[in-house]
């Protein structure tokens, strides 16, 4: 399965997204790849300052790695125009674009409508959601629908146990954090959904 991760607006857990789902895929398959295709390489650097249980190559080495991987995750560059969506569709089995519940990351995702309907098959994901802010996730997710935009059930949580994991070097997963499991539970959720919806 190759499933690419875009986002419309930075610092809406992109990069987070991407490693945790590879994360996901690597416990089910030893052939796991994360390919970094951010100019600002935060998969790579993610995975130089600890140990990860897949590999992660830059866009330039992935079409030779690639052919080796069962899953395949793609960590793109923000902000996609419409060329961008277009390669998504066609290279991917899935585009997950992940996007927080404040006013400028919705309206951003809004504002592309029209260009996600040529999506062959994608979702959105609310991230970093503040648990005492959980009315207003909600009806960031209710606008979404209403707007006919495909939205994941499985909300991910803003914590600190994934600026942990960030700075180990390592899933939320392998993280000394008191919400490190509920973390975790929250992107194996969002991936048993993928699974059972695009696998």
């Amino acid at each position: 399965m190759i499933i690419t991760v875009a986002s419309f607006k930075g610092g809406v857990g992109k990069t987070t997204t991407a490693l945790h789902l590879a994360a996901f895929f690597a416990e089910r398959s030893p052939a796991v790849l994360l390919v970094d295709g951010d100019p600002n390489q935060s998969s790579l650097q993610w995975s130089k300052r600890g140990q990860l249980p897949f590999q992660v190559c830059s866009l330039m080495a992935a079409p030779k790695l690639a052919a080796k991987a069962e899953h395949v995750i793609i960590d793109t560059a923000g902000n996609p125009d419409q060329a961008d969506l277009e390669d998504f569709s066609q290279g991917s089995d899935l585009v997950v674009f992940p996007t927080t519940a404040t006013a400028m990351a919705i309206d951003a995702l809004l504002n592309m409508v029209a260009s996600l309907q040529g999506l062959d098959a994608y979702g959105v994901v609310l991230t970093m959601v503040d648990s005492r802010k959980k009315g207003t996730a909600e009806a960031a997710r209710g606008a979404l629908t209403d707007m006919g935009l495909p939205v994941f059930q499985q909300m991910i949580r803003r914590l600190t146990a994934f600026e942990k994991a960030e700075l180990d070097g390592v899933p939320v997963s392998q993280v000394r954090d008191r919400f490190a499991g509920i973390a975790w539970r929250e992107y194996e959720s969002l991936g048993k959904e993928i699974v059972d919806s695009h696998g």
